[in-house]
């Protein structure tokens, strides 16, 4: 099963066993997903269900990922099974925290997970139908996991690989963040020495669809050439990594690490080379 799904496929798909994920953001997405969702899709807020409360964003980062027994309660109320379609949409073109909720449930072992291309805006084109009722659904019985089954790195792995010149640390904010010409998020601007920048909307054409995945195979391709193999993902805070991670996996490549605490994390720890090209 690919990992991106286009609103066209989604109209033609079964309702059994279908389940649909509203991740849009900001202060007022809750009220957004009220006014107007698809049609029996389910909220899920990223800083509650996709992320832990994080007081000391130097050890973590802004976003880091919520005990794994935790999110399966999560998985629950959602009524979520391991033999569910999931379909997942945000409002960022699928950049944001649809393709975090891509990567953690994946993670958490399920396979039928899909993100929605062009996120709710390409919807409205295909005739989709809307709501603005409340949602109405059975929890599902608790999937016991003991770990995320993809993989991490830690600060630490990040920098041991760095100093080994063993990893490829692809950095997929903008290039003005990497640069460390402004930071609108984080306390410092600037990128963590020896990593590169591949900002994450150049998965994207100019329609805001992803690029097919042989225009991504090749582009990544001559990218990474001449580079150690082994990739570690990061942004600001673990979550449009995860948007590069979907676009290699739509690509065929095996799913790279993700540095979950990224530039939030790293910024904030005390003694950090940081970087700028200013």
């Amino acid at each position: 099963m690919l990992p991106i799904i286009s609103p066209k496929q989604l109209k033609e798909l079964s309702a059994e066993k279908l389940i649909i994920l509203d991740v849009r953001t900001g202060k007022d997405s809750y009220q957004n997903y009220l006014n107007q969702h698809l049609k029996n899709a389910r909220f899920v807020d990223l800083e509650k269900d996709l992320a832990e409360t994080n007081e000391n964003a130097a050890f973590g980062g802004r976003h880091p990922l919520p005990d794994i027994q935790k999110f399966a309660k999560i998985v629950s109320r959602l009524g979520i099974s391991e033999d569910s379609n999931i379909i997942i949409y945000d409002d960022k073109n699928g950049a944001n925290a649809a393709a975090r909720t891509w990567w953690m449930l994946r993670s958490f072992g399920l396979k039928n997970v899909q993100v929605l291309d062009g996120g709710i805006q390409a919807v409205e084109k295909e005739d989709l139908e809307f709501s603005s009722e409340e949602e109405v659904f059975e929890k599902s019985e608790i999937i016991t996991k003991k770990h995320w089954l993809l993989l991490v790195s830690s600060l630490e792995d990040v920098e041991n690989e760095l100093t080994n010149e063993s990893s490829t640390i692809i950095d997929v904010r903008d290039a003005y963040r990497y640069k460390g010409e402004s930071e609108p998020i984080d306390l410092v601007a600037g990128h963590i020495p020896g990593a590169i920048n591949i900002p994450f909307s150049e998965n994207l054409d100019e329609n805001g669809n992803f690029l097919k995945p042989e225009i991504l195979k090749e582009k990544y391709q001559k990218l990474l050439e001449n580079k150690p193999e082994k990739l570690i993902i990061h942004c600001g805070s673990g979550v449009t990594a995860c948007h590069t991670i979907l676009a290699l996996a739509y690509a065929g490549f095996e799913i790279p690490n993700l540095y979950v605490g990224s530039w939030s994390e790293w910024s904030r720890r005390e003694g950090k080379e940081i970087v700028k090209e200013i």
